[in-house]
Formats: C-alpha cells, sequence, structure tokens
C-alpha cells in the first residue's frame, strides 16, 4: 500500500474516531456508484482495477466471465463490473448492463488494426444500447507506453 493510501486511511480513521465521540453518531455513508467496465481482452481492464485497488500487478490474470470489485474513494465508492473480453463472452454483456450508472470503455490502443476494428464496433454497439445510451462514458486508450500505440487522435479518427 503506497503511503499516501495509508495516511489517507489514517486520517479517515481519525475522522470516524471524532465523529464518533463528539458527534455521537456514524459518519455519513459515502454513495456508492455501480459502474460496468468493458474491452476486448488484453486491453487491461483488470490492470486498470487492480491498480485502482492498489493490488499487486503480479496478480493480474485475465478475466473469464466476470468480476466485481469496489474501488474506494474518499467520498465515493465504486462498484465496477468488470466483463471478460473474449468474443465467446462479449455476446453476453448486455446482461450484465442492468443497473449500471457508467460506463469504462478500456481500448488497446496498441492493438492491430483488425482488434482497433472490432473495438471500435462493440463500442459503437454499447453506445446505443438502451440500458447504456443515456449514461456518461469514459473511454480509455490504454497501453500508450507501447512503441505502437497509437495517439488519442489515431484512436479516434479510426
Amino acid at each position: 500500500m503506497s503511503d499516501l493510501r495509508i495516511s489517507e486511511a489514517f486520517l479517515y480513521m481519525d475522522y470516524l474516531c471524532f465523529r464518533a465521540l463528539c458527534c455521537k453518531g456514524p459518519p455519513p455513508a459515502r454513495p456508492e456508484y455501480d459502474l460496468v467496465c468493458i474491452g476486448l481482452t488484453g486491453s487491461g481492464k483488470t490492470s486498470l482495477l487492480s491498480k485502482l485497488c492498489s493490488e499487486s500487478p503480479d496478480s493480474v490474470v485475465s478475466t473469464t466471465g466476470f468480476s466485481i470489485k469496489a474501488v474506494p474513494f474518499q467520498n465515493a465508492i465504486l462498484n465496477v463490473k468488470e466483463l471478460g473480453g473474449a468474443d465467446n463472452i462479449r455476446k453476453y454483456w448486455s446482461r450484465y448492463y442492468q443497473g449500471s450508472q457508467g460506463v469504462i470503455f478500456v481500448l488497446d490502443s496498441a492493438s492491430s488494426e483488425d482488434d482497433l476494428e472490432t473495438a471500435r464496433n462493440e463500442l459503437h454497439s454499447a453506445l446505443q444500447h438502451p440500458q447504456l445510451c443515456t449514461l456518461p462514458f469514459l473511454i480509455l486508450a490504454n497501453h500508450q507506453d507501447k512503441p505502437a500505440a497509437r495517439s488519442v487522435q489515431e484512436n479516434i479518427r479510426s
């Protein structure tokens, strides 16, 4: 756990103690938001969520099916359903959309042209889906550190 995360945890514990002793009640609950995280296999969905949860990058294994992670922030908790990106799993993505309040679409910016085209089609399908079309979308162009990575402008234009 990083020093920043440790100091945030201690500050929050101090706040809880202060509230319990001085205010005679528990602190207000942090709001929770349900998000869905989608993208093709290898785009970096699991790595992103592991990093946000301060987990070791060594323990990252590609998701088969789906996983759920609670990503804590100081003012909110994000409950993220990460859906596997394999071809045989993508057809089931829509079954997990209900109740989502936002979408994270992870794109491998260093992928092949064929994979980029597949990702583009999946993104367009998600943007038009009745349960998602009114929700906020975060489109993350991942793997920008790789030599073959396309710029954000190239990813948008393509």
